[in-house]
């Protein structure tokens, strides 16, 4: 690591980079947004808000709050091609779904794909006048950045008080999950962000090697999440100091978030073609018994889902899982 660079802002430029070499080679494409979607475009920005997240809360410079929403709105752009773009592949391949619906998908994907497009221009993340990404770096230059003592200490405690924060809104006698979407998926945003920041950080945060788990984590301990490349954290071997997270509860963060990840995707796909039935034959009434019965031998309903995540988020928070996480 250059010793001139400030660690914090080092870590903007090694994303910012990622997402320069991506725009680049998309832009001369005749559809740089779902070439860039493609080439995994999601993920810099990502850690990129990570950053933007942490960092406006450690250092007083307002840049960062206009950061993180410039950060946000290509990351939620990205986000709603990936929801129409999965699903539209997902229906191709099941030949129980009709293909009005499936090109219905396909038009809301191509039609996110064209909002991006225009947001990278008007935005200036390409094309001839590009200088979005050299306008961010002159403000990154502007900050004043901590030492790297200061800004471990800083990230540690702002980690712990979102930890705080999550544990405070679900440690409840009685979680009650009723929507999908406001339930569901906002419990798995919430649970991922702690899981984003270690990998954003480039090292800050190691997992710290324990000794047998005890009994009750062991259920998380799957091969699916002891192999996934989520779980292997940036090396940190440059830094002169960590933060260490116990790797046996981190994983289990990790099961968290990938079973919730499923239930919700699988809702979603209900509701998805709740709407695209609505869309497509111009409905009048509930359509979800009609939604469900052409979704799959497999799909469980929207009150298997809820009951589900409620039942496995109950769990998780009984077992003080995150009041671990920090070793």
């Amino acid at each position: 690591m250059d010793s001139f660079i400030p660690v914090g802002k080092s870590r903007f430029l090694y994303y910012l980079h990622k997402v320069d070499t991506i725009l680049d080679n998309a832009a001369t494409s005749e559809n740089p947004a779902l070439v860039a979607y493609k080439e995994d475009l999601r993920t810099p920005f990502f850690m990129l808000e990570a950053l933007s997240r942490l960092y406006k809360k450690i250092c007083s410079h307002k840049k960062f709050n206009k950061l993180n929403e410039r950060f946000k709105d290509i990351e939620d752009a990205l986000g709603r091609i990936d929801y129409y773009d999965g699903f539209y592949q997902q229906f191709l391949q099941q030949k129980n779904i009709p293909a009005e619906i499936t090109d219905y998908v396909k038009e809301q994907r191509d039609e996110k794909t064209q909002d991006l497009n225009d947001l990278f221009k008007e935005e200036k993340w390409i094309g001839k006048n590009k200088n979005r990404v050299a306008k961010i770096k002159k403000n990154l230059d502007q900050v004043d950045w901590f030492d790297e003592k200061h800004d471990s200490q800083a990230i540690l405690d702002i980690y712990q008080n979102d930890i705080d924060k999550v544990i405070k809104k679900y440690k409840v006698k009685k979680l009650e999950f009723k929507d999908v979407e406001n339930d569901v998926h906002e419990l798995r945003r919430r649970v991922r962000w702690l899981s984003i920041y270690p990998q954003s950080l480039r090292g800050l945060m190691e997992l710290k090697q324990n000794a047998e788990p005890p009994d009750f984590l062991k259920k998380y301990l799957t091969p699916e999440v002891l192999n996934s490349p989520f779980n292997v954290l940036p090396d940190g071997s440059g830094l002169q100091s960590h933060i260490l997270l116990n790797n046996n509860y981190f994983y289990a963060l990790s099961w968290l978030i990938a079973e919730l990840g499923k239930l919700k995707d699988s809702g979603l796909k209900i509701l998805l073609l709740e709407e695209s039935i609505d869309k497509v034959y111009k409905t009048k009434g509930d359509v979800r018994e009609l939604a469900h019965s052409i979704s799959g031998e497999d799909q469980p309903t929207l009150d298997q889902i809820l009951s589900q995540s409620q039942k496995i988020a109950t769990t998780f928070f009984e077992e003080n899982i995150l009041q671990n996480l920090i070793a």
